[in-house]
């Protein structure tokens, strides 16, 4: 049966048509002062997907020891210009993407797709463009956004049976070039996904803010799905917590 699971932060498990699909795997429990929230990701994901899809070299979307944590093997698909960084943590074979390229893995295609977002690793870091990815499986269609602002040509990745769309990040405010639950709500009016499941919230926080500041670790898929709602009402959403899983 096709499923999904969402690890947490933008990290989601998919398998659709026989194949798994395991997306900018964040394992640990800790990134810096960001600490890890709600179940820790489930021993399964060690015994390695079929590939690894990789949307930008941020640290928390291109971690190595994560990647160290996956089965020795497992291949990963990653943006132009990243293998040398992936390669330092994988043993597998790393395959660059560019955005509107196609491959084939396993019984599915994915493509990647436009993000607008600054993908660089750190200030003075290595860069490679960011991305999200359309994958498709038997007569499913599935759309990750990684990490983006709102843009027009989101219309463009139709028919989708599924959107997996980022609603916040990891603290108490968001930076340029993310989407907000008002925005990932426009996005929905532009992408018309039968379901939307909002990704990218309350896994990550600093240590510390949660007694202090705990809404943006609860609140924003409520907003999102409350917005959605107006905009988009022909859209379901389905409010997952970290670690819980859906049959599609």
């Amino acid at each position: 049966m096709d499923r999904l699971t969402w690890v947490g932060h933008s990290t989601v498990l998919l398998r659709i048509d026989g194949t798994s699909v395991l997306t900018d795997p964040m394992l640990r429990g800790w990134l810096g002062p960001l600490r890890r929230h709600g179940t820790p990701p489930g021993p399964e994901l060690r015994r390695g997907p079929d590939v690894v899809l990789i949307s930008h070299l941020h640290r928390d979307h291109l971690d190595l020891p994560s990647l160290r944590r996956l089965a020795p093997g497992t291949p990963l698909v990653v943006p132009r210009g990243a293998a040398a960084l992936a390669s330092k943590a994988s043993t597998g074979e790393i395959r660059e993407i560019h955005r509107g390229e196609t491959m084939s893995i396993g019984t599915l295609t994915v493509t990647a797709v436009p993000a607008l977002h600054d993908g660089r690793r750190g200030r003075w870091g290595r860069r490679a463009v960011a991305l999200g990815f359309v994958i498709a499986g038997g007569s499913r269609r599935v759309y990750f956004a990684g990490d983006t602002e709102l843009f027009s040509e989101m219309s463009d990745l139709r028919p989708l049976d599924l959107a997996l769309l980022p609603v916040w990040g990891w603290g108490p405010t968001l930076s340029p070039g993310h989407l907000d639950p008002a925005g990932a709500a426009r996005a929905l009016r532009l992408l018309r996904p039968r379901v939307a499941v909002p990704i990218h919230w309350g896994t990550f926080y600093p240590l510390g803010l949660r007694r202090l500041l705990p809404a943006p670790l609860s609140d924003p898929p409520l907003e999102f799905a409350r917005r959605a709602r107006e905009l988009a009402p022909e859209v379901e959403v389905r409010v997952l917590k970290p670690g819980e899983m859906m049959d599609l």
